[in-house]
This record gives structure tokens, C-alpha cells and sequence, in this order.
């Protein structure tokens, strides 16, 4: 099932109207989830959309409605900055694997995307004001 299937129930518990929000559940990769959401929302010039994902997966998602040609402007959430303090060397050890693991994990999707063409460049930055 789709993620954002789970998110329509949170919507209605907060009150917000799911009319005020588009959601793409179509969508099993990143790049697919750019597609259709171009073909969904169909943005116009001047619009601001914005791109609501994990900090980590923010530059691969940034890339991919780039190169579809949906100017988007990221929107960062679930940031990884907390600071964890284990007295138990196993603790830190597992707890620093984990974390190398999930960064591996979009080392290499932003290097696989890149050079299959899914991104428009491998490290998307900041779109310059006009």
C-alpha cells in the first residue's frame, strides 16, 4: 500500500481538509514519484509547490523533479540531529551502523540515479533567486 494512504486518515484527524492536500500514491520509486506528480498537481508558472520529504532522501528527490521539470521547492523534514549518548560501546557501535547504513543507502541512490539519467545532477543545490 502507498504511503500516502496512512496520511489521509492523520489529515481528518487534525481537521485538515483533503481537499488542501494533493497526494501521489502511485508512485513505487522516487523518480516515478516525480512523474506523476508533475501529471497530477500539472504545475503552472509562478506556482510555489513544495517538496515534502526526509532531509537525507531531500537532494535525490530534488533531482528527480528537476529533470521531470517540476520546479519544486524542498521542504525538509525528519532531520537525524539528536544527539545519542550510550555508555555501552555496543550501543554506540549499533546505533553508528544504523546510521551509516540509511546514509550508504542514499550515497548510492544519488549515484545510480545520476548516472542513469533520473536526476537532472548529483547534488542538487539551491535554485538562485531571479
Amino acid at each position: 500500500m502507498s504511503e500516502a494512504n496512512f496520511l489521509y486518515p492523520l489529515l481528518d484527524y487534525f481537521g485538515i481538509p483533503r481537499e488542501r492536500v494533493m497526494l501521489e500514491s502511485r508512485s513505487r520509486n522516487t523518480e516515478e514519484n516525480a512523474v506523476f506528480s508533475k501529471e497530477l498537481v500539472q504545475p503552472k508558472p509562478g506556482e510555489r509547490w513544495l517538496l515534502v520529504t526526509s532531509a537525507q532522501h531531500m537532494p535525490r528527490a530534488v533531482g528527480c523533479f528537476r529533470r521531470v521539470g517540476f520546479a519544486v521547492e524542498a521542504y525538509p523534514v525528519a532531520w537525524h540531529t539528536g544527539k545519542r549518548v550510550g555508555l555501552s560501546p555496543a550501543d554506540v557501535v549499533s546505533h553508528g551502523l544504523g546510521q551509516l547504513d540509511s546514509a550508504v543507502h542514499e550515497w548510492l541512490g544519488l549515484v545510480v540515479y545520476r548516472l542513469t539519467g533520473r536526476t537532472s545532477e548529483l547534488l542538487p543545490g539551491p535554485v538562485a533567486a531571479p
